[in-house]
């Protein structure tokens, strides 16, 4: 059960959102040829650039399509949601059916047409959940392009799938994790789709070869076949993205019936560590949990809010209300402005490191303050 501070928080969230960011992101975060702004400015002004990311146009349809849910404008944010779809089964297709990495501001369509999986899981994730707010078409694009993924970039003798074409000389977990977040979107879209088995290899993945049962932490880097990275790739750990596997493996559970997985409980407790004591994540520590990279992202604190709601809603630990309301009040004071922005991101010593608000920040934002609104009923 969520205390009434957390209520009030929520409430705040769905105000922020509101009134702030898809007013803030649909006026000055969409520029000319249907294509969102990859940026604006310290001061909420339009960035203009040559490109733009396509894992932006993805995350930017996701934004849309849950203004779209939570009642925000709706012609207005089908529009927007229509404009993503557009450009993720159009412009930003390879001829083989995969998605390419950069597209040309002027509406040249791509100027880097590497197939990332990334960006791939990203146009997934969007594709799902754009189907969800009727766009019945974008399922279809969806199964094409898993289609052209299963051909294309997987890995039958290591498991998952390439994170690159050409592909790479280290296989990364952070990709997977994305993809493993799409499946679950594309359940909810088609549970008759098979999805959850997809869902499945991906955590048998995690648990097999990313997954460190000892330290209790997520590896980054790994060999082409999966075996541990020595050095410094092996012993860098993101307590970003633990958290981050905490929400998934919880949602995991809920959507498939199976058993909680036990590194769940071992990452969360392994992430809560590296906490400061206003409950801050910080970029990156050891296996041991030594902080190593004392920069901090927003995105960061937006996912370790969802881990602390996950395990809320286990009623795993009676503190983990306490921890979300900490963590949203850092978002509110040392992130998000009034106007519906961000600062991305700080430097160790407190100091802004950077002078543009990334629309990419956009998707994390919204997805937690999505969950909170959830499991706070408001």
């Amino acid at each position: 059960m969520t205390s009434s501070a957390l209520k009030r928080r929520a409430r705040e969230a769905r105000y922020w959102m509101l009134e702030g960011c898809f007013p803030l992101w649909s006026r000055d975060g969409v520029g000319p040829n249907n294509l969102f702004r990859e940026a604006l400015d310290i001061t909420h002004r339009p960035v203009d650039r040559d490109s733009s990311r396509v894992r932006v146009q993805a995350r930017q349809t996701y934004v849309f399509s849950q203004a779209l849910k939570l009642g925000w404008e709706p012609d207005r944010a089908e529009r927007l949601v229509s404009m993503g779809v557009g450009t993720l089964t159009g412009p930003a297709q390879r001829p083989d059916g995969l998605v390419g990495r950069l597209l040309a501001s002027d509406g040249g369509g791509l100027i880097d047409d590497t197939a990332d999986l990334y960006d791939i899981a990203f146009t997934l994730f969007a594709l799902a959940e754009a189907s969800m707010s009727d766009h019945d078409e974008a399922l279809g694009h969806a199964r094409s392009l898993l289609t052209a993924v299963d051909a294309k970039l997987s890995d039958a003798d290591h498991g998952g799938f390439a994170e690159t074409l050409p592909r790479g000389p280290q296989r990364l977990q952070n990709p997977h994790m994305h993809l493993l977040e799409a499946f679950h979107a594309l359940h909810n879209s088609n549970p008759e789709g098979g999805y959850l088995d997809r869902a499945r290899a991906i955590v048998a993945l995690f648990d097999e070869k990313m997954f460190e049962a000892d330290t209790g932490t997520l590896g980054e880097y790994f060999k082409p076949d999966w075996s541990p990275e020595t050095g410094q790739a092996h012993d860098y750990v993101e307590p970003g993205h633990q958290f981050e596997w905490v929400w998934l493996l919880q949602r995991h559970a809920d959507l498939t019936g199976d058993d909680l997985n036990p590194a769940m409980a071992k990452l969360y407790d392994t992430g809560l560590k590296t906490l400061d004591q206003d409950g801050r994540v910080f970029a990156g520590c050891t296996r041991g949990g030594q902080i190593v990279d004392g920069s901090r992202r927003a995105w960061m604190q937006t996912e370790a809010l969802k881990a602390h709601l996950a395990m809320l809603e286990l009623d795993a630990d009676e503190h983990c209300d306490a921890r979300a309301v900490q963590c949203f009040d850092v978002l509110m004071d040392e992130y998000l402005t009034p106007e519906g922005g961000w600062i991305d991101q700080y430097h160790a010593d407190g100091q802004l490191a950077s002078d543009t608000m990334p629309a990419s920040t956009g998707y994390h934002v919204v997805l937690a303050f999505a969950e909170l609104l959830r499991v706070s009923g408001v």
